[in-house]
């Protein structure tokens, strides 16, 4: 019992200070997880290569096997590189042997300088009959040119270094060759923004090249850490999608047909290839389910070359060709190895491919876990201050224990990989800064209210402040109000009526003041002050009022209705015996939306909950000048444009108002929306805008014929008492004008000369 009352007793407003240090901290965990700092990622991998660990890749035996260039083979054999002659008989014995597809993680880019052409040309010094004769044999590319036609085989390429300089690129040969396209469909939008790209490509000799029945790009880029966690199945190489090594094996093993590429406005979620669809991230990458390095998918190319028994266990199988001896520097730390042979890795990921065991990092896993913290965090920076600390922690440790088990259950159930570390140390993070925000905000509201007791004179403001202390602090905020102002037309002569009865007026005012206050309220707007006879009202704070221009200029249009009822009452209330004069409410309203800085404005001692700024003192302007264009409601362009759809407005000017320099296009608000959609409106509107426009290019006579016009349509809907003054208005200075032409410089802006 007493936690619920703990949770309901404190007033949300007391635990301010470290709610707001809560949601900033919050705000910065967010903003860190969403930028992925290298620390950050660097976290998230080291727990998903722990859940690697702990359960790899189960082994399975699969039509995949390494030929491996060892250290026994280059000890019978002799160094690398060996000659294409022998790579064209390790090609021919593996074909004989009835492999089905043989994948090169090596590049030929340059010509075999054992082929004996090259052995003659290097050495001057041979009899010339031996050199001719070493001359005229088939050259070592031509072998293996022939071994590769007699087989299926694909080749590597590699992405070229910045800066990288090979023989090859340094010979007429060394420019980028454009090779057959692999048959590929887009299934959704261009996929290509979001592959992976490398601008250069380390290509195979044009002749080996060709022979090939694939070509595959068995470039992999490790995290920052040096880990190689995701593989890309296809990349944009040189500003043509090409394959990964490991998928253009499975693809020509599987009869050469076009891989698909699945994306949307996201990115790309999965490639098909070799009949077999495989969800990838929003790359084109996967992230392989690795197992341990085993010698169980290796066979030695010197026992392939010698025709040992092992070579027989290759039939049927997609071959890799690639090397494990020291010194060629062909290793790659993963999740589950810190050193592991790049043909292997390109083994597993066929592996993976082939049943469907690779893991899911989904598009959608960022959004759950920011969704995640987000809420566990709004509900720690609600619950804090309110149940305190203890409880806090028991709430804590269950909902994170809870997250931290729904990630081991994805893992082990789903191979999905959903981060479990960063959530669990931010959220841990952000309770022991909220815990101790909570104990320093005890300790400052205590001296805050003891220090606001004297400064207030109204026991009820004192109260208050002492129930909300943080209704001390003074400024405001920039947001984005709609301001009316409404003021009485011949006020004057109203109180001069009254100059013997003072209470008669008061109790006038107060009644006029409360019809116009009823349809601001009545449109949730707040009442900024009484100035006299006047009326300043705003919209859009302290609470967001959706569509705040139509509210106010629907509060206006029912001030209207409102003050007309109560001069018809005024009417019928009057006793002519009584020798006070009956004189009729008529007001002015000026309504302008735009940014206003808003909120608890004063001293120290004195403050009110106000708004400032140009929207206002604009709103304030358009007041007064109702009266000069005889309409009773002016609206700033920006209110104009929100409602003009809904409400029945016209353009009436492009004015300067006084104290401003800039120009501002004032509207009229003739009615609502029934009045908007009656069709002699609709004329009145659109021959207004004619007449408008032949004023600004300087027409008077067509200017002339649209007033005329207007002027008809007004009598017609029964407004020509509201628009006689600005129709003459506009007569009179046309006619101004048409005497005196402004010149080719006007620029159609009339400067006001009154407020």
């Amino acid at each position: 019992m007493n936690f619920l009352k703990n949770l309901f007793a404190k007033s949300d407003k007391r635990i301010l200070i470290s709610r707001v240090i809560g949601l900033a901290l919050l705000v910065g965990i967010l903003a860190l997880r969403i930028s992925d700092p290298v620390f950050v990622s660097n976290l998230r991998n080291q727990g998903f290569d722990f859940l690697q660990r702990i359960q790899p890749r189960p082994m399975a035996k699969l039509p995949v096997a390494i030929v491996d260039i060892d250290e026994n083979s280059l000890e019978k054999y002799g160094q690398w590189p060996w000659p294409r002659t022998r790579i064209a008989e390790l090609v021919d014995k593996l074909t004989a042997v009835g492999a089905v597809t043989i994948g090169f993680d090596i590049i030929f880019a340059e010509e075999d300088r054992l082929s004996p052409d090259k052995i003659a040309a290097d050495n001057p010094n041979l009899p010339a009959d031996i050199r001719d004769a070493m001359a005229a044999l088939p050259s070592n590319e031509q072998s293996l040119v022939n071994a590769f036609k007699r087989s299926r085989v694909v080749v590597g390429e590699t992405s070229a270094r910045q800066g990288q300089s090979t023989r090859e690129e340094q010979s007429s040969s060394s420019t980028i060759r454009s090779i057959p396209k692999v048959p590929s469909a887009n299934l959704g939008g261009d996929p290509t923004p979001f592959l992976s790209k490398f601008p250069r490509l380390v290509q195979n000799i044009e002749a080996i090249s060709n022979a090939a029945s694939g070509r595959g790009v068995f470039t992999v880029i490790p995290d920052p850490d040096g880990i190689l966690r995701r593989f890309p199945l296809v990349v944009l190489a040189e500003g043509e999608m090409r394959l990964a090594l490991s998928t253009e094996i499975l693809r020509i093993a599987t009869g050469g047909k076009a891989f698909a590429i699945k994306s949307n406005k996201a990115g790309i979620y999965s490639v098909v290839v070799g009949g077999v669809e495989v969800p990838t991230d929003s790359n084109a990458s996967i992230w392989p389910w690795f197992n341990a390095s085993t010698r169980d998918r290796y066979v030695s190319a010197g026992e392939v070359l010698s025709g040992a028994p092992a070579a027989k266990t290759l039939a049927g199988k997609m071959i890799l060709v690639g090397t494990s001896a020291v010194g060629l520097e062909d290793y790659r730390a993963t999740p589950v190895a810190s050193s592991m042979p790049g043909v292997e890795i390109h083994a597993q990921v066929i592996e993976n491919i082939l049943t469907k065991t690779f893991l899911l990092r989904p598009n959608y896993a960022l959004g759950m876990e920011l969704v995640f913290l987000s809420i566990i965090g709004f509900l720690m920076i609600w619950l804090l201050p309110k149940i305190g600390a203890v409880y806090s922690a028991v709430t804590a440790v269950v909902v994170l224990g809870g997250f931290s088990a729904g990630t081991l259950w994805a893992f082990f159930g789903h191979r999905l990989l959903i981060d479990g570390i960063f959530p669990v140390a931010a959220l841990g993070v952000l309770f022991m800064v909220m815990a101790t925000a909570d104990y320093i905000r005890e300790e400052m509201e205590k001296r805050q209210i003891r220090g606001a007791f004297g400064q207030y004179l109204s026991p009820a403001l004192v109260a208050q402040l002492a129930e909300n202390p943080e209704m001390l602090s003074l400024g405001g905020e920039t947001i984005e109000l709609s301001v009316l102002f409404t003021d009485i037309r011949g006020f004057t002569g109203i109180s001069e009526s009254y100059k013997k009865n003072p209470q008669g007026l008061t109790k006038l005012m107060n009644r006029f003041l409360n019809t116009l206050s009823e349809p601001i309220l009545g449109k949730s707007g707040t009442i900024d002050k009484y100035m006299g006879d006047a009326i300043m009202a705003f919209w859009n704070a302290p609470i967001a009022v959706e569509g705040h221009a139509e509210k106010a200029c629907l509060s206006a249009l029912k001030m209207i209705d409102n003050l007309n009822a109560l001069n018809e009452a005024r009417r019928q209330e009057w006793d002519e015996a009584s020798g006070q004069p009956l004189l009729d409410f008529k007001i002015g309203i000026g309504i302008n939306t735009g940014e206003c800085v808003v909120g608890n404005m004063g001293s120290d001692l004195r403050f009110d909950y106000t708004a400032l700024g140009d929207t206002v003192n604009l709103a304030s302007r358009l007041e007064g000048q109702s009266k000069n264009y005889g309409v009773e409601i002016i609206l700033g362009d920006k209110t104009a444009k929100a409602v003009k759809d809904k409400l029945a407005t016209i353009e009436i000017d492009l004015i300067q108002v006084k104290g401003k320099t800039e120009p501002e296009r004032i509207h009229a608000l003739l009615g609502g929306e029934e009045a908007a959609g009656h069709q002699d409106f609709i004329a009145l509107r659109a021959m207004n805008a004619m007449m408008l426009s032949a004023y600004h290019r300087q027409d008077w006579t067509s200017a002339f014929e649209s007033l005329e016009e207007m002027a008809i349509i007004s009598e017609r809907m029964g407004i020509e008492e509201t628009t006689t003054t600005y129709l003459f208005m506009m007569e009179t200075r046309i006619a101004e004008f048409k005497e005196n032409p402004p010149g080719p410089s006007w620029n159609g802006v009339y400067e006001a000369t009154s407020k």
